[in-house]
């Protein structure tokens, strides 16, 4: 979502109690409770700060939830500090992913996994697996990223908040999306729809979700799966694409601004692809993203000619001055 629902308006980082015991409520003035509202206040920064300026207070702050945890008195101290160390280690994924730094996402991502099974909470446990699916089915990396979905699934059961069920069909969505099976994102896409109608009696989200899930998630990754589907009725119809393309979180805006523009690309408006991808392109210098640079790299190598036009030759000059 990465992949989240942490994206207000994004087109990302309490159960039932059939879920899982949870872990430290609002009320909560412990250790668990108070390094969580400082893993919270770091999440929110994500979407108007560079992840290189977060990244090194986010490792510290997960650095001190470990330290902390490893001199825990009690089992259930300890589980309930595993939640927080969790949603720590997914965020500096998250954030190393930002930055393009893949070898350090996924062992981040991982550490979230390992924290979240010794918590015991399965909600948790869930988002932590939904979360490295959604990276790798970004990466390509589709049959590892269904397969991860499919274990989160069996961790929520049927007792699951709709925001888990509508996100994890939004991440199964892309993971059928990156093997190239329409009918199968289709259908996914479908039910998150379906699940999301029901998020608005959810509110507030449960943690570990931040923001409330909309449709206009369920739009941002059509349109997604439709560019990766090479899709363009998915990408340009103009209910998904304005909806997505409102995300007030920029880094994600970019992200769809750059699907869009493969899209414009691959039936031919070079102009139209080339300069929502220089708009993209600006926001990735901007907060110094190492995803986006790298995906508008992506987008520039798709385009092949010895006599590029003025557009692409101006979109070169800029592209080239980067370094990320």
């Amino acid at each position: 979502m990465h992949r989240r629902n942490f994206l207000a308006g994004t087109a990302a980082i309490a159960a039932t109690p059939a879920l899982a015991a949870r872990h430290p409520e609002p009320a909560d003035t412990g250790q668990a409770a108070t390094l969580r509202v400082a893993t919270t206040a770091f999440r929110r920064l994500d979407g108007t700060t560079p992840s290189r300026q977060l990244s090194e207070p986010v490792l510290a702050h997960l650095r001190l939830t470990q330290t902390i945890t490893g001199d825990a008195e009690t089992p259930e101290q300890r589980a309930r500090l595993a939640a927080v160390g969790s949603e720590a280690a997914s965020l500096a994924g998250w954030l190393a992913w930002d930055m393009n730094d893949i070898g350090s996402a996924r062992t981040w991502y991982g550490a979230a996994i390992k924290a979240a099974r010794t918590s015991s909470d399965r909600l948790l446990l869930a988002y932590q697996l939904g979360s490295l699916a959604g990276f790798e089915a970004d990466a390509g990396n589709a049959a590892q990223g269904l397969a991860l979905v499919r274990t989160a699934h069996r961790q929520l059961g049927d007792a699951a908040p709709a925001i888990a069920t509508a996100w994890l069909d939004t991440v199964e969505a892309l993971a059928h999306a990156a093997a190239g099976d329409r009918p199968a994102a289709e259908a996914a896409l479908d039910q998150a729809a379906r699940s999301t109608d029901a998020v608005q009696d959810e509110q507030p989200p449960p943690w570990p979700w931040v923001f409330t899930f909309t449709h206009t998630k369920v739009a941002a990754t059509r349109l997604t799966c439709g560019a990766r589907l090479g899709l363009p009725g998915w990408v340009t119809a103009s209910q998904d694409a304005a909806a997505a393309l409102t995300s007030s979180h920029e880094k994600q805006r970019a992200l769809l601004m750059l699907d869009l523009a493969a899209v414009r690309l691959a039936t031919g408006r070079l102009d139209g692809a080339f300069a929502l991808a220089g708009r993209a392109l600006e926001v990735g210098a901007r907060y110094r993203s190492g995803r986006i640079i790298e995906r508008a790299r992506g987008l520039r190598r798709s385009y092949t000619s010895p006599t590029p036009p003025r557009v692409i030759r101006e979109f070169d000059d800029r592209l080239y001055g980067i370094y990320l």
